[in-house]
């Protein structure tokens, strides 16, 4: 339990559209605190990103990292530049840099529908889609960032790796999340374990260890899929899932393709969370080609706020914080059928769905 009622948030706006989704987010929670009885939140803005490696460069500087240890949580915009890039050819990502830093192993990736806009699937049950994809981050294929080789301009490597203490602890946190939304009747509690078993020996493993795990949990459902028959049932029959749970790079496209079925990546919030640090983020790219023309849709980047004081909630035991976080997600749900963002071909950009937002907080 914290001892008093106001909690300390690193704020990294990043590159393209994070400065102004950020800073309609922020707004937000501003009205949002006056509904939640003294609660407080105090921002630390902190530079990082590509732009800032233009200017310096380095990504982001070890006094920044150690403020974001420091704080009771880290909120960030989106990270990147196409233009700009490390010697070796890859992107400056600097969610990254905090992910390995901080030990945050898993990524959580909840998808939802909207029945406010226009839906992508023809079928009437893409209303339900109600998921969350749990990505394993401390290792899989992106173990090799930073690793990789080339030799001789002629052959490339990268490494996966696998190992019984990454695959059980994800497992565990996926099991969680789905007693948690059968808990909250959101949802029946099933866990899809998503693998490449197979072909590949490191995915037979996770899959070995996964079962392992869920013979602790019998009172959740379980089931097993390669993930390229996943990728086709995320378009089929999303409706039908409940929790995936799969490696990193698996766990990176399927979360875009899920995105796409219920519309956009700009309604798609992520947590990278850890034992003891927590990183909340839009699943979207920082989209440099609408930054400055207030058409980015902020809801991605504050329902990643949301998600974020469900974890403060939860760390701190303060209930109050998790009675913010169904506000803000009622809120945006409401919002959403008043107001329809570009990217489905409405006319409203980000002033019109924050002001939106902030209007249904004071009434919901």
């Amino acid at each position: 339990m914290k001892r008093d009622s106001r909690f300390h948030i690193a704020v990294i706006p990043g590159d393209g559209i994070g400065p102004e989704i950020v800073a309609a987010c922020l707004q937000v929670l501003d009205i949002l605190q006056e509904r939640l009885g003294g609660i407080g939140l105090d921002y630390r803005k902190l530079e990082g990103g590509a732009g800032f490696y233009q200017k310096t460069g380095t990504a982001f500087s070890d006094e920044s990292m150690a403020v974001c240890k420091k704080a009771d949580a880290v909120l960030l915009g989106a990270f990147g530049l196409p233009e700009v890039r490390y010697p070796d050819g890859t992107e400056i990502s600097t969610q990254f840099d905090l992910r390995v830093e901080m030990d945050l192993y898993a990524g959580l990736r909840p998808i939802r529908s909207y029945p406010g806009l226009p839906r992508v699937l023809a079928d009437k049950r893409a209303a339900l889609i109600d998921l969350v994809i749990v990505r394993e981050q401390s290792e899989g294929l992106f173990y090799s960032r930073g690793r990789g080789t080339v030799e001789e301009d002629q052959l490339a490597w990268e490494t996966m790796k696998v190992s019984r203490h990454g695959s059980r602890r994800i497992s565990e946190f996926a099991f969680r999340i789905a007693s948690r939304r059968a808990k909250s009747r959101r949802r029946t509690g099933k866990v899809t374990c998503v693998d490449k078993a197979n072909v590949l020996s490191s995915m037979a493993f996770f899959r070995k260890v996964f079962a392992e795990v869920s013979a602790k949990h019998p009172e959740i459902k379980s089931e097993y899929a390669y993930v390229d028959a996943m990728a086709m049932n995320l378009v089929k029959t999303p409706w039908d899932f409940d929790v995936l749970v799969t490696e990193n790079a698996f766990g990176g496209i399927l979360s875009d393709l899920a995105a796409g079925v219920v519309g956009s990546l700009g309604l798609a919030p992520s947590a990278d969370i850890g034992e003891k640090h927590a990183v909340f983020q839009p699943a979207h790219g920082s989209a440099p080609y609408m930054a400055g023309q207030g058409v980015a849709n902020p809801v991605a980047q504050i329902l990643s706020a949301a998600l974020m004081l469900d974890w403060l909630a939860d760390q701190h035991g303060e209930p109050r914080l998790a009675h913010g976080a169904r506000i803000l997600e009622r809120a945006v749900e409401k919002a959403l059928t008043v107001v329809c963002p570009i990217e489905f071909r409405g006319q409203d950009g980000t002033a019109a769905i924050t002001k939106a937002i902030m209007t249904q907080i004071r009434k919901v």
